[in-house]
């Protein structure tokens, strides 16, 4: 990871070198897609085959296992060990691979195999165990022990589950001439055996796993993926039945997605003949996985879309049983076999709860050539992969893109560690990476040199641009020196040829929108490195950023393929070169050179409240903190529906889109949707649905017709999420639990407030609080607008819940505290909460229809006396 600051004294020259590169590789690519991908069938160099415990053979999907009886002494070392037979009772049958499971060799104590190797390289060990009854005994009771491959463990206290055959399969590394297999029983307690029914030992392609992927959690880069062992804990088919050995080139079990799917309703399978699909140099080919893989997909089922111009995400997601403490490669194979045309499927890939390739399209990377097999791999850390892994495939909220996506297969292997295979890039290893280079370099030889042309000539015309000279051309930029700036400004898109088109003019109000030019803030983020991305989202990624004179900045640099983008580029320095207030975040600058659309907004250290609710490693807020960060957020929003002649909606209020400072004060953010309120004598705006799912407004979401209570039923969602501390939407649960809003509403409906509150701060709630808190996001998720506070009161009454809450007397005149004898309240506040709201859901309307009075004063006059206190500090 580059250091913040460390790409200061970069050169122009230097700067080019990336981008000068990836167009001449790219350019290879293309010529290489031209040639055909005649790449010969793979033969394995070594390919062992071996039934345990007998000396007899068996054939199972075409391919022939020898019994371990017949083979050399040195073969199998140590101890031989005893042989098993299956009982009838225990044998397994009704299976393919049956014949596989009706011997074992037993060993009593440590023991091996030595495979002889032919080519030293990348090897599959596939172990087969099934604990079968036999005569002197019962392999289930019987069995626990480790498996160590080149003095790598491997498999560590394996305990057989009775009646289940099972398949552990590693990929590993051999650098030397000979492959051990290490098979030791578990010394306690005494008595444990080891034993295997079958083992392969097969050769694969080295180039089957790269050396490197990209890191989910943070955005990055991982290296040293060719020297470990992985296993593989799940190969998955999208959308067709097992694939067995006998149809895989390398002898691999692909089995269907159905059982993994978290809904299949939200899909459909897609298949074309194999025949059709486009092997590609460069690109997948028929050994990274069958044919029949990349010419089936699991799609998202748009038939369940509405037709209308709603802007909503829509997933499928599958969810896959994992060990915890472990690190992950995911390997996510696509092929466009959907499509009618080319650049139009674009969607979001996402494992766990991280984008890890927003706006997805797979046209870019092929070049425009569809039905291409490709992969794209990804490493999940320890500490992200906690029991079940999800992976889903949603909907892209890019303008232009069709509302689809589709998945063909997916590998999630462990990473085990390394098996000293780092040294077996040896002479053989260089020499073949030299072929390659010079077979490369012969096919695009003609190429480079044209591009070579074609760059002199661009470097040329750069030189005669005085704009585009490097980055010492400019002054220091300072985040308290452009609120003063007021200039007109236009701003849009640039075609190849220079002109601008969709130019936006900026009147003398837009003061706080200040140009900042494109090579600062390519040095500010280090040329846009991922290491410094620090969020993505519909309109792009965001970067933090270090201007010259230290000023941290947020940059959130625009999708170009976005047309969308363009115009929430113009409503965000529009609204917020106008508005001010310390509850938005503050516009700092913009870009608009180049064809970018880049915003730069000062920078919120503490991130998301998202991120401090769930889904992260961070402390838990406490209830007091939520209170503030949710007060903040109101005063915001308050101040965007009152602050100006017509009311600002903002659109998308969700607990991404408030940010937290170093004191946890907030600021909400992303203005992009926002919209400007109906006339003094119109009661909404007619207007297509925009927002995030989870958080609509269903009234808006069924009429079209916005209002600022909109917003109000999107902060209700978020008041729910504090009070939860889970996502809106989680597909993972089951089907009533899957939106926070309807599944936290039925339950307090049902008196079961203490089910839903977050577990880890409970018992530090006033139960008078907590009620006034669940009230006031109750009557904020009302069906209709009309019944929903306004803002105004919202706030109010999130004041008055953190005055509950703070309270420092009881009735009695003593100090009290949410736990004041030093015990676990946490079901005692619950319990009081719940009935307090109870009582209250039982009570007449009369006095609740503003929410409650404080001793006799209505809650608009408390709050008028709070805002000109307010005003007056």
């Amino acid at each position: 990871m580059t250091p913040m600051g460390s790409c200061r004294g970069s050169s122009p020259t230097t700067s080019m070198a990336g981008p000068v590169l990836d167009m001449l590789l790219r350019v290879a690519v293309v010529l290489s897609a031209l040639l055909p991908a005649a790449r010969a069938a793979f033969t394995p160099a070594d390919n062992y085959l071996v039934l345990c415990g007998t000396a007899a053979n068996a054939t199972v999907d075409g391919r022939t296992f020898l019994g371990d009886a017949s083979l050399p002494a040195s073969v199998l070392s140590a101890s031989r060990g005893s042989e098993a037979n299956a009982s009838a009772a225990g044998s397994a049958t009704g299976s393919d691979d049956a014949a596989l499971y009706q011997y074992a060799r037993v060993f009593a104590a440590p023991s091996s195999y030595t495979f002889a190797i032919t080519k030293p390289g990348r090897h599959f060990v596939r172990l087969h165990f099934f604990p079968f009854r036999y005569q002197s005994g019962d392999l289930a009771a019987d069995a626990r022990f480790s498996v160590s491959v080149q003095g790598l463990v491997l498999i560590d206290g394996y305990s057989p589950v009775n009646g289940t055959a099972v398949v552990r399969e590693f990929s590993v590394n051999v650098a030397g001439g000979t492959l051990a297999i290490a098979f030791t029983p578990t010394p306690t307690p005494a008595g444990k055996v080891a034993f295997v029914n079958a083992i392969e030992v097969v050769s694969h392609p080295d180039d089957l796993f790269g050396d490197a992927a990209q890191t989910v959690n943070p955005m990055g880069r991982y290296t040293g993926l060719s020297t470990l062992a992985l296993e593989t804990v799940h190969r998955v088919n999208m959308g067709s039945p097992k694939i067995t050995p006998r149809n895989d080139t390398l002898g691999r079990t692909w089995l269907p997605d159905e059982s993994f799917l978290v809904d299949s309703s939200v899909t459909v399978h897609k298949d074309v003949a194999p025949s059709t699909l486009r092997w590609t140099r460069g690109f997948a080919t028929s050994e990274t996985a069958p044919g029949m893989v990349y010419a089936t997909a699991t799609e998202i089922n748009t038939t369940l879309m509405s037709a209308s111009t709603i802007s909503v995400q829509f997933n499928m997601t599958w969810k896959l049983q994992a060990t915890p403490g472990s690190a992950y490669l995911l390997r996510l194979h696509f092929c466009d076999i959907v499509s009618k045309a080319a650049n139009v499927l674009v969607f979001n890939v996402y494992v766990g709860g991280w984008t890890v390739l927003p706006d997805y399209e797979i046209s870019r990377d092929t070049f425009s050539v569809q039905a291409v097999p490709l992969f794209k791999d990804f490493v999940l850390s320890a500490k992200d992969a906690r029991g079940n892994i999800t992976v889903s495939i949603g909907t892209s909220t890019l303008g232009n893109a069709d509302p689809d996506g589709i998945l063909n297969g997916l590998e999630i292997m462990r990473m085990v560690g390394s098996t000293g295979g780092e040294g077996a890039a040896s002479s053989e290893g260089g020499s073949k990476k030299i072929t390659i280079a010079i077979a490369a370099g012969s096919a695009v030889a003609g190429v480079t040199v044209v591009m070579a042309l074609a760059l002199t000539v661009l470097m040329v015309r750069r030189r005669k641009k005085p704009e585009k000279k490097p980055s010492s051309t400019w002054a220091a930029f300072s985040a308290s020196a452009l609120g003063s700036r007021a200039h007109s400004r236009s701003f849009g898109n640039s075609n190849s040829s220079g002109a601008r088109n969709n130019t936006i003019t900026l009147g003398q109000s837009a003061g706080a929108g200040y140009r900042i030019p494109f090579a600062a803030l390519q040095e500010a983020t280090c040329g846009f490195d991922e290491a410094m991305v620090i969020g993505v989202g519909g309109f792009g990624k965001v970067y933090k950023g270090t201007m010259r004179d230290e000023t941290l900045v947020a940059v959130k640099r625009g999708n170009r393929q976005s047309k969308q983008g363009l115009n929430e580029f113009r409503t965000e320095i529009e609204l917020l070169s106008r508005l001010r207030h310390r509850h938005l975040v503050s516009l700092i600058g913009y870009c608009d050179e180049r064809g970018e659309m880049i915003l730069v907004y000062e920078y919120m250290a503490r991130g998301t409240l998202r991120s401090h609710l769930y889904d992260s490693e961070l402390p838990p807020l406490s209830w007091k903190q939520r209170l503030d960060v949710c007060i903040g957020a109101a005063r915001g929003l308050h101040y965007l529906h009152t602050g100006s002649a017509k009311a600002i909606i903002h659109r998308d209020v969700k607990s991404a889109n408030i940010l937290l400072d170093d004191s946890f004060m907030a600021k909400v953010a992303d203005f992009g949707l926002s919209k400007t309120g109906p006339e003094l004598d119109k009661t909404h705006v007619s207007t297509a649905v925009k927002g995030s799912f989870g958080y609509l407004d269903p009234e808006y979401f069924r009429r079209q017709m916005l209002t600022d209570k909109s917003d109000v039923y999107s902060f209700g969602v978020v008041l729910l999420e504090v009070l939860c501390a889970r996502p809106v939407i989680d597909p993972t649960l089951p089907r009533e639990m899957v939106n926070l809003a309807e599944w936290a509403t039925q339950r307090l409906k049902n008196g079961e407030l203490d089910s839903i509150v977050d577990q880890r701060i409970a018992g530090s709630i006033r139960p008078e609080s907590l009620k006034k808190f669940v009230d006031t996001a109750e009557k904020c998720l009302a069906e209709y607008g009309v019944e929903r506070p306004a803002m105004g009161d919202v706030l109010w009454c999130l004041e008055f819940a953190l005055q509950l809450q703070e309270a420092s007397l009881d009735s009695s005149g003593t100090k009290a505290s949410p736990d004041s004898s030093g015990t676990d309240n946490t079901q005692l506040v619950l319990r009081n909460a719940s009935r307090l709201h109870r009582n209250q859901s039982n009570a007449s309307d009369g006095a609740e229809a503003n929410l409650g009075d404080l001793d006799g004063m209505s809650m608009r006059r408390v709050f008028s006396k709070m805002i000109k206190s307010e005003e007056g500090r």
